[in-house]
């Protein structure tokens, strides 16, 4: 069974930062690309940022240069450092484990951020 719980989220002012965990059982991890989504309320669900198991990174353009997504495989775990952060960054965020047969989602972590 494929797990994925998140940690880290929590409440900010404009311009501080946080980082997101997200603990990923081993069964998927070693293979899998793994990624951080975010979901407004009302709206869509959009990609944040991804990093495969060999280490290519892809980040949505609104984020490059304040987000970094990095993953430790002796942890299972997968991070995001949020840096400079805007009150439209105010979401849930996902972690997310894609493999060839499935995408596998975590519970979310609420991000708020506002003075």
């Amino acid at each position: 069974q494929v797990q994925l719980v998140e940690s880290g989220g929590g409440w900010v002012q404009p311009g501080g930062s946080l980082r997101l965990s997200c603990a990923a059982s081993k069964n998927i991890f070693s293979i899998a690309t793994m990624g951080w989504y975010r979901q407004a309320p009302g709206k869509q669900r959009d990609l944040v940022a991804t990093i495969t198991s060999g280490d290519r990174i892809n980040y949505a353009d609104s984020v490059k240069g304040r987000f970094t997504i990095s993953r430790d495989n002796a942890k299972n775990t997968v991070y995001l450092q949020m840096n400079s952060l805007k009150p439209e960054y105010t979401s849930v965020y996902y972690c997310a484990a894609r493999s060839i047969i499935a995408t596998y989602w975590g519970q979310g972590t609420q991000v708020t951020v506002s003075s």
